[in-house]
């Protein structure tokens, strides 16, 4: 059976992380700060919502190596794809 006050207290979380990132925009901060600050909200998100949501958390770490060795992938054919649009 799954906790419902855990999974309750992180949907909390993520929409406080949310609105946090709303606010960053809206703030009138330099756009390197703004850009800065939505980064490691999105981060925070991400692994929340990987760890927990998608259970990443309660497998074994061969899982987790996986998944992040597909992140990584995705991540380099991103900056490939942006810098041959330079």
């Amino acid at each position: 059976m799954t906790n419902a006050k855990l999974y309750t207290a992180i949907y909390v979380l993520l929409f406080v992380m949310a609105t946090a990132q709303v606010l960053v925009e809206f703030a009138g901060l330099t756009y390197w700060t703004a850009f800065a600050g939505i980064i490691v909200l999105s981060f925070a998100k991400a692994l929340l919502v990987a760890g927990y949501y998608q259970h990443l958390r309660y497998e074994p770490r061969s899982i987790t190596v996986v998944v992040l060795v597909g992140l990584l992938a995705a991540l380099a054919l991103t900056l490939a794809a942006s810098y041959s649009i330079l």
